[in-house]
């Protein structure tokens, strides 16, 4: 069994009168990549400059390896929390090589050994070659991992990584995200990450809690967050989806306009239909990967808007009803707004909302 390595026990932060971290609870096991998402303003890098040190809580208490380093009445300089810490600007030193940024947090080391240590995190980071460069030479994805790698160096027992890819092309941030993972694991780093970009706390994080107004919403794994959302925030936050009007038909089964989902009614929706009876109305998420194109269908959709994203397009379809859905649809299936197509459900969740 692991052991926890960063335990925040219902921490609280204020500015002036305004609540900006709110009850908060969040632990993190040795060796785990976490993630705080959610939108600007929720308060996740507020938590993250409070487990930095940086921020004082009025109440509440943070571990580090159970050692308190936070509380009400007490807070260890950050300097002595073992953290190490990457930022959003990269924060290198324009006057120092690569190798020397790196080399910067090893005086406590003999020469041989930071010699040691800066020429394999170069070669982990794949910088081998730039190591005589200065950080304007460099790319922002490269100067990204010179960052990472100057923050490792002296081995912190937590990494905390604050929207580290927001100053990146798009399509370099998914591609990074996925390397900084496999250097972090590499390493054997615990590592928490803030951001507002679900693609990258997909594809960094082993667990995300999703913020919102100073709380965690819920506290999942990627996938859960996506079929299994806790609430209205999280299912709206994550991914991309529609509410269609739905009738509980019984615990298990809910009619909605494209015929009848099959699986377990979630406990909130029960819990309602146990004071209205059966057939109470419920709001069914539906995403676009539920509602598949079928030629030979004869239920039928009409193309409302399309957006073309090279494999796959995602069309916007009009039920009989007149409500709408998405349905994303291999791009060979190229078809005209105002057409009729066939579609079929295949939902494998039901996530329902009073």
């Amino acid at each position: 069994m692991k052991s926890l390595l960063l335990n925040l026990k219902h921490i609280q932060h204020s500015y002036g009168q305004q609540m900006i971290v709110n009850n908060l609870s969040l632990t993190l096991e040795k060796g785990a990549i976490g993630c705080l998402l959610g939108p600007s303003g929720c308060g996740k890098t507020t938590v993250l400059r409070c487990i930095a040190g940086f921020e004082p809580i009025s109440s509440g208490e943070i571990f580090i390896n159970d050692i308190r380093v936070s509380s009400t009445n007490s807070s260890l300089p950050p300097e002595k929390r073992r953290i190490g810490m990457v930022f959003q600007d990269y924060a290198l030193f324009p006057h120092l090589t690569v190798a020397a940024n790196i080399n910067f947090g090893l005086h406590q080391l003999a020469k041989n050994d930071r010699k040691l240590r800066v020429d394999e995190l170069l070669q982990t980071v794949g910088l081998t070659n730039d190591a005589n460069k200065y950080p304007h030479e460099l790319s922002g994805g490269q100067q990204q991992r010179v960052a990472l790698a100057r923050a490792l160096a002296p081995k912190p027992d937590l990494l905390l990584l604050d929207e580290p890819f927001s100053n990146l092309d798009v399509s370099l941030r998914e591609q990074l995200s996925l390397e900084v993972r496999d250097i972090i694991k590499n390493q054997g780093t615990t590592a928490i990450l803030v951001t507002h970009d679900q693609h990258e706390a997909f594809a960094l994080a082993d667990e995300i809690g999703v913020m919102n107004q100073g709380e965690i919403q819920q506290l999942d794994s990627a996938y859960n967050l996506y079929h299994r959302p806790a609430n209205r925030f999280v299912a709206n936050f994550i991914g991309q989806g529609v509410f269609v009007l739905g009738k509980v038909l019984a615990p298990n089964q809910i009619k909605i306009e494209l015929g009848v989902l099959s699986g377990d009614v979630p406990p909130h929706c029960l819990d309602k239909c146990s004071i209205c009876g059966k057939g109470c109305y419920v709001d069914v998420l539906l995403r676009p990967d539920d509602i598949i194109h079928d030629d030979a269908s004869s239920l039928q959709a009409i193309v409302m808007h399309k957006a073309f994203r090279g494999a796959e397009i995602l069309y916007t379809l009009c039920l009989g009803d007149g409500s709408t859905v998405l349905s994303l649809v291999p791009s060979h299936h190229n078809h005209t707004i105002g057409e009729k197509i066939g579609i079929k459900l295949e939902a494998d969740h039901v996530v329902a909302f009073n």
